[in-house]
Protein backbone atom coordinates (compact mmCIF):
# COMPACT_ATOMS: atom_id res chain seq x y z
CA UNK A 1 0.00 0.00 0.00
CA UNK A 2 3.35 2.25 0.69
CA UNK A 3 4.57 1.58 -2.22
CA UNK A 4 1.41 2.17 -4.48
CA UNK A 5 1.11 6.03 -2.43
CA UNK A 6 4.18 6.73 -3.40
CA UNK A 7 3.21 5.66 -7.00
CA UNK A 8 0.57 7.90 -7.13
CA UNK A 9 2.23 10.78 -5.30
CA UNK A 10 5.39 10.69 -7.42
CA UNK A 11 3.66 12.13 -10.67
CA UNK A 12 5.76 14.40 -12.93
CA UNK A 13 4.68 17.73 -13.56
CA UNK A 14 2.37 18.94 -16.83
CA UNK A 15 0.87 15.65 -16.74
CA UNK A 16 -3.14 15.84 -17.12
CA UNK A 17 -5.02 13.39 -15.42
CA UNK A 18 -6.85 11.30 -17.42
CA UNK A 19 -7.34 7.96 -18.79
CA UNK A 20 -4.69 8.66 -21.81
CA UNK A 21 -1.16 7.74 -20.06
CA UNK A 22 -0.37 5.34 -16.40
CA UNK A 23 0.55 8.54 -14.79
CA UNK A 24 -2.59 10.84 -15.69
CA UNK A 25 -4.62 7.65 -14.46
CA UNK A 26 -2.51 8.01 -11.29
CA UNK A 27 -3.28 11.74 -10.82
CA UNK A 28 -6.55 10.97 -11.91
CA UNK A 29 -6.89 8.22 -8.84
CA UNK A 30 -5.24 10.60 -6.18
CA UNK A 31 -7.43 13.23 -6.95
CA UNK A 32 -10.49 10.82 -6.50
CA UNK A 33 -8.71 9.48 -3.45
CA UNK A 34 -9.43 13.14 -1.79
CA UNK A 35 -12.93 13.53 -2.91
CA UNK A 36 -14.01 10.28 -1.66
CA UNK A 37 -12.68 11.53 2.03
CA UNK A 38 -14.75 14.79 1.54
CA UNK A 39 -17.55 15.33 2.94
CA UNK A 40 -19.43 17.95 0.88
CA UNK A 41 -19.94 15.66 -1.97
CA UNK A 42 -22.71 13.70 -1.79
CA UNK A 43 -23.37 10.75 -0.65
CA UNK A 44 -22.38 8.23 -3.45
CA UNK A 45 -19.27 9.62 -4.14
CA UNK A 46 -17.91 9.46 -0.38
CA UNK A 47 -15.79 6.45 0.83
CA UNK A 48 -13.59 3.85 -0.37
CA UNK A 49 -16.44 1.63 -1.73
CA UNK A 50 -17.18 5.03 -4.09
CA UNK A 51 -13.87 5.53 -5.23
CA UNK A 52 -14.85 4.47 -8.59
CA UNK A 53 -17.82 6.89 -8.82
CA UNK A 54 -15.09 9.63 -8.01
CA UNK A 55 -12.80 8.59 -10.75
CA UNK A 56 -15.66 8.75 -13.60
CA UNK A 57 -17.12 11.78 -12.57
CA UNK A 58 -13.42 13.19 -12.51
CA UNK A 59 -13.12 12.42 -15.81
CA UNK A 60 -16.66 14.04 -17.00
CA UNK A 61 -16.17 17.08 -15.64
CA UNK A 62 -12.39 17.03 -17.28
CA UNK A 63 -14.50 16.55 -20.96
CA UNK A 64 -17.37 19.23 -19.78
CA UNK A 65 -14.22 21.10 -19.02
CA UNK A 66 -16.03 21.97 -15.60
CA UNK A 67 -15.31 22.01 -11.88
CA UNK A 68 -15.20 18.85 -10.71
CA UNK A 69 -17.22 19.46 -7.24
CA UNK A 70 -20.22 21.45 -9.19
CA UNK A 71 -20.37 17.95 -11.83
CA UNK A 72 -20.53 15.73 -8.36
CA UNK A 73 -23.19 17.87 -6.54
CA UNK A 74 -25.40 17.67 -9.88
CA UNK A 75 -24.97 14.19 -11.48
CA UNK A 76 -27.54 12.02 -9.48
CA UNK A 77 -28.04 8.12 -10.03
CA UNK A 78 -32.25 7.91 -10.44
CA UNK A 79 -33.56 4.14 -10.34
CA UNK A 80 -29.79 3.39 -11.47
CA UNK A 81 -29.31 5.70 -14.35
CA UNK A 82 -27.58 8.37 -14.04
CA UNK A 83 -28.99 12.09 -14.64
CA UNK A 84 -28.22 15.95 -14.34
CA UNK A 85 -29.89 18.60 -12.94
CA UNK A 86 -31.73 20.57 -15.37
CA UNK A 87 -30.51 23.85 -13.71
CA UNK A 88 -26.85 22.18 -14.79
CA UNK A 89 -27.33 21.67 -17.93
CA UNK A 90 -28.77 24.67 -18.71
CA UNK A 91 -25.58 26.24 -16.43
CA UNK A 92 -23.72 24.25 -19.01
CA UNK A 93 -25.27 25.68 -22.03
CA UNK A 94 -24.94 29.35 -21.09
CA UNK A 95 -21.22 29.06 -20.17
CA UNK A 96 -20.06 27.39 -23.43
CA UNK A 97 -19.52 29.93 -25.01
CA UNK A 98 -20.97 29.01 -28.13
CA UNK A 99 -24.46 30.49 -27.84
CA UNK A 100 -26.22 33.33 -25.92
CA UNK A 101 -28.19 32.84 -23.00
CA UNK A 102 -31.25 30.48 -23.21
CA UNK A 103 -34.58 32.38 -23.80
CA UNK A 104 -38.42 30.81 -23.29
CA UNK A 105 -41.14 31.34 -25.16
CA UNK A 106 -44.50 30.82 -24.17
CA UNK A 107 -47.32 29.82 -26.25
CA UNK A 108 -50.80 28.62 -25.48
CA UNK A 109 -53.12 29.59 -22.72
CA UNK A 110 -52.17 29.64 -19.37
CA UNK A 111 -53.83 27.21 -17.23
CA UNK A 112 -54.84 24.94 -20.19
CA UNK A 113 -54.13 22.22 -21.77
CA UNK A 114 -52.45 24.60 -24.95
CA UNK A 115 -50.22 25.88 -22.46
CA UNK A 116 -46.62 25.56 -23.23
CA UNK A 117 -42.94 26.89 -23.60
CA UNK A 118 -39.82 26.84 -26.15
CA UNK A 119 -36.64 27.54 -25.53
CA UNK A 120 -34.38 29.21 -27.74
CA UNK A 121 -31.13 30.88 -27.74
CA UNK A 122 -28.69 32.59 -30.73
CA UNK A 123 -25.60 31.53 -32.23
CA UNK A 124 -22.63 33.57 -31.48
CA UNK A 125 -20.69 32.80 -35.14
CA UNK A 126 -23.94 33.24 -37.27
CA UNK A 127 -26.66 35.08 -35.35
CA UNK A 128 -28.83 32.68 -36.19
CA UNK A 129 -32.00 31.85 -33.80
CA UNK A 130 -32.38 28.89 -33.02
CA UNK A 131 -35.36 27.00 -31.13
CA UNK A 132 -36.25 23.32 -29.41
CA UNK A 133 -39.19 21.62 -29.69
CA UNK A 134 -42.54 22.88 -28.06
CA UNK A 135 -43.29 21.43 -24.83
CA UNK A 136 -47.25 21.61 -23.33
CA UNK A 137 -49.31 20.20 -20.51
CA UNK A 138 -51.07 18.20 -23.40
CA UNK A 139 -47.92 16.52 -24.07
CA UNK A 140 -47.33 15.85 -20.39
CA UNK A 141 -50.62 14.30 -19.61
CA UNK A 142 -49.96 12.24 -22.84
CA UNK A 143 -47.17 10.86 -21.98
CA UNK A 144 -48.37 9.87 -18.19
CA UNK A 145 -45.53 12.77 -16.67
CA UNK A 146 -48.83 14.59 -14.92
CA UNK A 147 -50.43 12.49 -13.41
CA UNK A 148 -47.66 10.19 -11.78
CA UNK A 149 -47.85 10.11 -7.94
CA UNK A 150 -45.66 13.06 -6.30
CA UNK A 151 -45.69 15.00 -9.70
CA UNK A 152 -44.48 18.68 -9.99
CA UNK A 153 -46.46 18.88 -13.10
CA UNK A 154 -49.29 19.75 -10.89
CA UNK A 155 -48.16 22.29 -8.38
CA UNK A 156 -45.37 23.86 -10.59
CA UNK A 157 -46.35 23.26 -14.64
CA UNK A 158 -44.07 26.68 -15.22
CA UNK A 159 -41.03 25.90 -14.18
CA UNK A 160 -41.36 22.12 -15.46
CA UNK A 161 -42.28 23.41 -18.60
CA UNK A 162 -39.33 25.63 -18.88
CA UNK A 163 -37.23 22.62 -17.57
CA UNK A 164 -38.30 20.38 -20.10
CA UNK A 165 -38.47 22.85 -22.89
CA UNK A 166 -34.27 23.38 -21.87
CA UNK A 167 -33.57 19.86 -22.08
CA UNK A 168 -35.23 19.32 -25.61
CA UNK A 169 -33.44 22.30 -27.15
CA UNK A 170 -30.03 21.25 -25.57
CA UNK A 171 -30.08 17.91 -26.78
CA UNK A 172 -31.06 18.63 -29.91
CA UNK A 173 -29.05 21.81 -30.50
CA UNK A 174 -25.61 20.84 -28.24
CA UNK A 175 -25.88 16.81 -27.32
CA UNK A 176 -22.58 16.74 -26.37
CA UNK A 177 -22.92 19.03 -23.93
CA UNK A 178 -25.07 16.60 -21.95
CA UNK A 179 -22.96 13.52 -22.81
CA UNK A 180 -26.19 11.98 -23.55
CA UNK A 181 -27.87 11.34 -20.02
CA UNK A 182 -31.06 12.61 -19.32
CA UNK A 183 -31.79 15.21 -16.39
CA UNK A 184 -33.28 14.14 -13.02
CA UNK A 185 -36.76 15.29 -13.82
CA UNK A 186 -37.14 13.50 -17.22
CA UNK A 187 -36.32 10.17 -15.39
CA UNK A 188 -38.16 10.43 -12.90
CA UNK A 189 -40.90 11.32 -15.67
CA UNK A 190 -40.29 8.49 -17.95
CA UNK A 191 -39.78 5.42 -15.87
CA UNK A 192 -42.09 3.66 -13.86
CA UNK A 193 -41.24 1.64 -10.67
CA UNK A 194 -44.12 0.68 -9.21
CA UNK A 195 -45.16 -2.73 -8.89
CA UNK A 196 -47.11 -5.04 -10.86
CA UNK A 197 -48.89 -8.46 -10.55
CA UNK A 198 -48.35 -9.95 -14.17
CA UNK A 199 -51.49 -11.74 -14.13
CA UNK A 200 -53.08 -8.40 -12.87
CA UNK A 201 -56.42 -7.33 -15.05
CA UNK A 202 -56.80 -3.56 -15.76
CA UNK A 203 -59.49 -2.20 -13.55
CA UNK A 204 -61.76 -0.99 -16.71
CA UNK A 205 -61.47 -4.70 -18.42
CA UNK A 206 -62.80 -6.52 -15.40
CA UNK A 207 -65.55 -3.84 -14.81
CA UNK A 208 -66.43 -4.40 -18.87
CA UNK A 209 -66.64 -8.05 -18.40
CA UNK A 210 -68.35 -8.54 -15.33
CA UNK A 211 -71.62 -10.85 -15.56
CA UNK A 212 -71.42 -11.10 -19.20
CA UNK A 213 -70.72 -15.27 -19.27
CA UNK A 214 -73.94 -17.21 -18.80
CA UNK A 215 -74.07 -19.50 -15.73
CA UNK A 216 -74.65 -22.99 -16.64
CA UNK A 217 -75.91 -25.10 -13.97
CA UNK A 218 -73.33 -28.21 -13.38
CA UNK A 219 -75.07 -29.64 -10.47
CA UNK A 220 -77.10 -32.93 -12.14
CA UNK A 221 -74.09 -34.50 -13.67
CA UNK A 222 -71.82 -34.88 -10.15
CA UNK A 223 -75.10 -36.38 -8.62
CA UNK A 224 -76.03 -38.87 -11.28
CA UNK A 225 -72.08 -39.82 -10.86
CA UNK A 226 -72.53 -40.10 -6.87
CA UNK A 227 -75.57 -42.37 -7.45
CA UNK A 228 -74.13 -44.52 -10.00
CA UNK A 229 -71.49 -45.04 -7.62
CA UNK A 230 -73.86 -46.01 -4.25
CA UNK A 231 -75.75 -48.11 -7.27
CA UNK A 232 -72.15 -49.63 -7.87
CA UNK A 233 -71.20 -49.87 -4.03
CA UNK A 234 -74.44 -51.82 -3.23
CA UNK A 235 -74.69 -54.41 -5.75
CA UNK A 236 -70.74 -55.26 -5.15
CA UNK A 237 -72.24 -55.21 -1.70
CA UNK A 238 -74.71 -57.75 -1.89
CA UNK A 239 -72.61 -59.87 -4.59
CA UNK A 240 -69.86 -60.04 -1.88
CA UNK A 241 -71.63 -63.35 0.30
CA UNK A 242 -72.79 -64.85 -2.96
CA UNK A 243 -68.89 -65.34 -4.10
CA UNK A 244 -68.01 -66.13 -0.38
CA UNK A 245 -70.15 -69.28 -0.28
CA UNK A 246 -69.31 -70.27 -3.73
CA UNK A 247 -65.83 -69.71 -2.59
CA UNK A 248 -66.26 -72.15 0.41
CA UNK A 249 -67.78 -74.49 -1.79
CA UNK A 250 -64.57 -74.77 -4.04
CA UNK A 251 -62.76 -75.20 -1.31
CA UNK A 252 -64.55 -78.27 0.14
CA UNK A 253 -64.54 -79.87 -3.05
CA UNK A 254 -60.80 -79.98 -3.51
CA UNK A 255 -60.22 -81.38 -0.22
CA UNK A 256 -62.57 -84.07 -0.72
CA UNK A 257 -60.63 -85.05 -4.09
CA UNK A 258 -57.57 -84.23 -2.78
CA UNK A 259 -54.68 -87.17 -2.35
CA UNK A 260 -55.55 -87.64 1.22
CA UNK A 261 -52.74 -86.78 3.56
Amino acid sequence: MENEMQTVANVPLGVTAGFQSAEGFALLQRMATMFSSSTLVPTQFQGKQNFSNCVIALNMAQRLGADPLMVMQNLYVVHGTPSWSSKFMIAMFNQCGRYESIHYEETGEKGTDTQGVIAWAKEKSTGEILKGPEVTIKIAKEEGWYAKNGSKWKTMPDQMLRYRAAAWFIRTTAPELSMGLQTVDEVTDTIDVTPRNAVEKPVEEIRRNANTEELVPQMEEPQEAVQAQKAAAHKETAAAPKRTQEKAAEDAQGTLEGPGF
